[in-house]
């Protein structure tokens, strides 16, 4: 694909060329040309040929987003559920126990 644009840019610059060193051709003429004939439907074609390989990418991007998440959910659900709280006696809270005095 790549050398049909490269291709097809050579001849639009060849015709601006030609169109500036005519001697009824302006640099304004071949700057139109140029992008006219050039720029503006190359860009065009290479986007809508460009398309599917878009959209493929699109899709393998979300399908490796949603096995991620599928494997994060079952590592979650793999571990043992401890309420939010540490196992008993290794939370530290920072302040000492109250005792009683008899």
């Amino acid at each position: 694909m790549y050398l049909v644009v490269i291709a097809w840019m050579y001849v639009v610059l060849m015709m601006a060329v030609a169109e500036a060193t005519n001697a009824n051709g302006t640099v304004l003429g071949a700057i139109v040309t140029f992008f006219l004939y050039g720029l503006m439907p190359l860009a065009l074609v290479v986007y809508l040929m460009g398309t599917p390989q878009r959209r493929r990418r699109i899709k393998a991007r979300e399908a490796e987003e949603q096995a991620a998440a599928l494997a994060a959910r079952q590592a979650a659900s793999a571990q043992p559920d401890t309420g939010g709280h540490a196992a008993a006696g290794t939370e530290d809270s920072g302040v000492a126990p109250v005792r009683k005095e008899a």
